[in-house]
């Protein structure tokens, strides 16, 4: 893989080089807007998917077989793993990503090298009841290896950013942390929304989303395809351990609920979006979101053209 699409930070510091960024208070890189471009990637993308009871095991195998960790994460790189904690609810109700699954990543990010890796989400429910209730806090602060940081978002760290190449969605405040890192890990659980009747990884993304995020609901699809081509997820890790297939996104209880055991990952959000779909029992091209990212070029939707391994 071209290490260029994966070093987000050395990315931004060229565009300061030339004159595009300049560094903020925080030591962060202000975007300047309309300057950056998103990277999409030049061919179709494996998926490469595991299956069995153990959600950790699941993980190290998908991402084995693209290759290990280290395709993506080069030592010294500031990682930041974005999984859903959206939600006041148990592991077993399926509206969070597991929690072993977030864990394994942040042990194999430092393995691979990493200097930093944070893990963080904007909420839904109480940030503090969702991290606790979700096992992601414990699973997280159980590690043993530093530098693994899970923290809340901080107001402050929002900043309003053009979206260059937007349809709809062309100036939104976003979390600078995921601006910043050199890896965005996406790990989203795969399961039932109401509106977009599926979220997955392009969906995920809004939790590094600030302001009023129902006013993206207006015209979802296209704004989340807009968000997306300007937050790039250089990783997707898509938790089907357990897949919630109503009442989402929240859901309530384990009746909805069925046991997958599965994980899949991907470079390629689009893919395993669409590998995602049709676990769920939909046609990636009858999701309008998974859809319009596919033809604007976004990535590659058509399971016909993807490897699955």
């Amino acid at each position: 893989m071209n290490r260029s699409v994966l070093n987000r930070r050395r990315f931004l510091a060229r565009l300061a080089q030339l004159g595009f960024v300049a560094l903020g208070p925080l030591g962060f890189p202000l975007l300047r807007p309309g300057r950056a471009r998103a990277q999409t990637p030049a061919s179709p993308q494996p998926v490469a998917v595991a299956r069995g009871p153990d959600a950790a095991a699941l993980v190290r195998e998908a991402v084995g077989k693209l290759g290990g960790m280290g395709g993506f994460v080069k030592p010294g790189d500031r990682v930041v793993v974005k999984p859903n904690i959206g939600w006041d609810r148990t592991p077993e109700e399926g509206a969070n990503t597991h929690p072993e699954v977030v864990a394994e990543l942040c042990r194999l990010a430092v393995e691979a090298g990493a200097r930093e890796v944070r893990v963080f989400d904007r909420t839904c429910n109480d940030g503090r009841r969702t991290y606790e209730r979700s096992g992601i806090r414990a699973a997280v602060e159980g590690l043993e290896r530093a530098p693994v940081q899970l923290e809340h978002v901080r107001d402050e760290w929002f900043e309003v950013t053009d979206l260059p190449g937007a349809r709809e969605l062309s100036r939104w405040p976003l979390y600078r942390p995921a601006l910043a890192a050199d890896v965005l890990i996406n790990v989203p659980v795969l399961k039932h929304h109401g509106l977009t009747h599926v979220t997955i990884g392009l969906k995920n993304l809004m939790g590094v989303m600030g302001g009023n995020r129902g006013r993206v609901h207006q015209g979802i699809d296209q704004n989340l395809v807009d968000l997306n081509r300007a937050v790039r997820s250089h990783l997707t890790v898509v938790d089907a351990t357990r897949i919630l297939l109503r009442n989402g996104p929240q859901g309530g209880g384990t009746d909805g609920v069925r046991t997958a055991n599965l994980v899949a990952a991907s470079a390629d959000v689009v893919a395993a979006d669409a590998w995602g779909s049709r676990e769920f029992g939909a046609d990636p091209f009858q999701i309008a979101h998974v859809r319009l990212a596919h033809e604007q070029g976004l990535g590659v939707a058509d399971l016909g053209r993807i490897e699955i391994l």
